[in-house]
């Protein structure tokens, strides 16, 4: 394995083994799609890796933008790791239900704000479970309230004045981690509104073709292959989008794991581009 893997992803006989740890914190970082019957905080207090703490996505965002879950500002960010025990120097680990859905999303977001001591479960508590290991019900333990320091690295994100730069000048690639049909415009989109299509010039990497049955992430030689299938070559720039920027962030998260550190993530997304009738779109297959 790439030592950019072993920085990035644990296996679960790892997290197993360091349970106790006490600069380690565990996070849940469970999240569900529009219209998707399933609360991820009900589950995690149904269910939870011993330790582990509830991270809502939904509600650790940005509560004056429109958009959904998009990055919170430092102070925000601050104050509720803050008030989790969260600081500088902590070790964080995070997963999800799916195996790895949503646990890029906030590890992107963790780096985002500058903390580069973080990484995502391999296969999450979906591999966890069938390994039979234990669980926990209920809030976790309280910890001591401690400082966090955000600083925010901006390689990593990207707004709609930068996509419509980048467009512009065609001087970035950008992969668009939807469904195909989607990325077509011949499926609908989940969030109502939103027009059928991609970003001008973009590539289409569903990012569940990423990632095995079990829910873990496939090996860097397959991934490699993928993008570079996909019409990616991971050594240089990449701006990843897709819906809400949630599955975008798996994109990153892969790339990361094969030595791009600083793949960029469109925070907005689809639910800002598609939202907006004056910016271009195109349709169809991946020109």
């Amino acid at each position: 394995m790439l030592k950019s893997a072993k920085k990035w992803l644990v296996e679960t006989d790892w997290l197993a083994a360091h349970l106790d740890t006490p600069d380690l914190v565990i996070l849940d970082a469970s999240w569900h799609l529009p219209g998707v019957d399933r609360d991820p905080k009900a589950e995690y207090l149904a269910e939870h890796i011993p330790g582990a703490h509830f991270f809502d996505i939904d509600d650790l965002s940005d509560d004056k933008s429109s958009l959904p879950h998009m990055l919170p500002s430092t102070v925000k960010f601050a104050s509720r790791m803050k008030k989790m025990g969260i600081g500088d120097g902590i070790r964080i680990v995070i997963y999800d239900s799916y195996g790895l859905f949503s646990a890029p999303r906030v590890w992107w977001t963790f780096r985002a704000m500058g903390h580069e001591d973080v990484a995502v479960l391999n296969g999450g508590i979906k591999k966890w479970k069938a390994e039979g290991r234990p669980l926990k019900d209920g809030p976790a333990r309280k910890r001591a309230e401690c400082h966090y320091t955000p600083r925010i690295n901006a390689s990593l994100i990207r707004d709609i004045d930068d996509i419509k730069k980048v467009l512009s000048k065609n001087s970035t690639q950008i992969v668009d981690a939807r469904p195909a049909g989607r990325f077509a415009g011949s499926e609908p989109e989940p969030r109502p509104g939103l027009r059928g299509g991609h970003l001008p010039g973009s590539r289409n990497l569903p990012a569940q073709s990423l990632i095995d049955d079990d829910g873990t992430l496939k090996d860097p030689a397959e991934l490699a292959k993928i993008f570079s299938d996909a019409g990616i070559d991971p050594s240089a720039p990449v701006i990843a989008t897709c819906g809400s920027g949630v599955t975008a962030s798996i994109l990153s998260f892969a790339l990361a794991v094969l030595g791009q550190t600083n793949a960029a993530v469109y925070d907005g997304s689809w639910a800002e581009w598609g939202a907006d009738a004056q910016l271009p779109v195109e349709t169809g297959a991946a020109r």
